[in-house]
């Protein structure tokens, strides 16, 4: 049965010099929210109350708390106090302080989630140089909250009111791109998408295109060969999966003329080339969602804003949309979950006994 309560977002407060405090701020001075969930932001209160002091729009009452499952006032937004009470705030700057605020806040947030006391999981821009250290060797939060999740893998979708794109290979170095593409990946990534596009986005017959890797999809090997080696045969045993993708596209005519407006999500072959498009068409209303989680975990699809950081101006857009989305994603996943769980079995007639029987 679906649970109609509501669901405790935790959000992380990303990079504590970079613009998460300013736009988690202003997205839950709407009180508005209050009534579609209980937040609970992991972070710097020094840091929050810093940007608070200088913002000039109304802002949400903020309570410390102990823990994620606190019992919260209504109206108030708990904040978990995770980072150190000595922590230098210089806007704009990303710093090591800075960076390991975001990895305290981050790792919190993970400890609650496991433990129950949220239900998903929203994190604020990080500085992927300033948070890297022993204990975050990762490229992104992608790869960490995989691992952290125990998870085989996982894909990352970027999607809009109007378009999804989810890449196969995600912070590569374009230099190492064409070698880390395998078929397998690729039938990988292909049933990681269409398998989301069904429970988490609630669209029973997906439609997927495919992105080519070369110029002109390689121009008959002209090109470049991975078109023909190693996409066409992904896509034919995706296909024989009976999942429907279709491809390889190139890149430029694919967007140039409008083709991703018939179908459900397009899967890239590497970073640029689908984000690209993606934030031309979708930048200030896009959301970063991990697929592949056993959690929902979304994000803006927006970097650290250090360049305007402390300066009132950033937009909680992205945000907000991305807040939406992990409600959104999750009910999804109740009302998928409960609707597959006791498929009608398929019932045959053995004309050699006579009898129907159960398959």
């Amino acid at each position: 049965m679906i649970d109609d309560r509501l669901l405790r977002v935790g959000i992380t407060q990303g990079d504590t010099n970079g613009i998460g405090a300013e736009i988690i701020l202003k997205m839950l001075a709407d009180e508005r929210l209050l009534e579609l969930c209980t937040p609970v932001v992991f972070g710097s209160m020094k840091a929050l109350n810093f940007y608070r002091d200088r913002m000039d729009a109304e802002v949400c009452k903020l309570t410390k708390v102990a823990k994620a499952d606190a019992d919260i006032a209504a109206g108030t937004v708990a904040v978990v106090d995770a980072c150190d009470q000595k922590l230098e705030i210089v806007p704009g700057q990303a710093t090591d302080a800075s960076g390991k605020a975001a990895f305290d806040s981050l790792k919190a947030a993970v400890e609650a989630l496991k433990a129950g006391e949220i239900d998903v999981l929203l994190t604020a821009p990080i500085d992927k140089h300033a948070i890297h250290s022993e204990e975050f060797n990762f490229p992104g939060h992608t790869e960490f909250l995989q691992e952290a999740d125990g998870a085989d893998g996982s894909l990352m979708i970027l999607f809009s009111d109007r378009i999804r794109v989810a890449l196969v290979t995600t912070h590569t170095p374009v230099s190492r791109i064409a070698e880390a593409l395998t078929t397998e990946l690729i039938v990988e990534k292909l049933r990681m998408f269409n398998a989301s596009l069904k429970r988490d986005f609630g669209i029973v017959k997906p439609r997927i295109a495919v992105l080519a890797l070369n110029p002109h999809a390689g121009d008959g090997g002209l090109m470049g060969s991975e078109e023909q080696t190693i996409i066409a045969p992904a896509i034919a045993t995706a296909q024989a999966e009976k999942i429907s993708c279709f491809g390889p596209y190139s890149a430029d005519g694919f967007f140039g003329a409008g083709q991703w407006q018939h179908f459900d999500g397009v899967l890239a072959m590497y970073h640029d080339q689908g984000l690209a498009p993606f934030k031309a068409l979708a930048m200030d209303a896009g959301v970063n969602f991990t697929a592949g989680l056993s959690f929902v975990r979304t994000s803006p699809d927006h970097g650290t804003g250090a360049d305007i950081a402390g300066q009132g101006v950033a937009s909680e857009e992205s945000l907000r949309r991305a807040l939406y989305a992990a409600i959104d994603i999750f009910r999804n996943r109740e009302r998928y979950d409960e609707a597959t769980a006791n498929p009608l079995r398929k019932h045959y007639h053995d004309r050699a006994k006579g009898d129907p029987t159960v398959e």
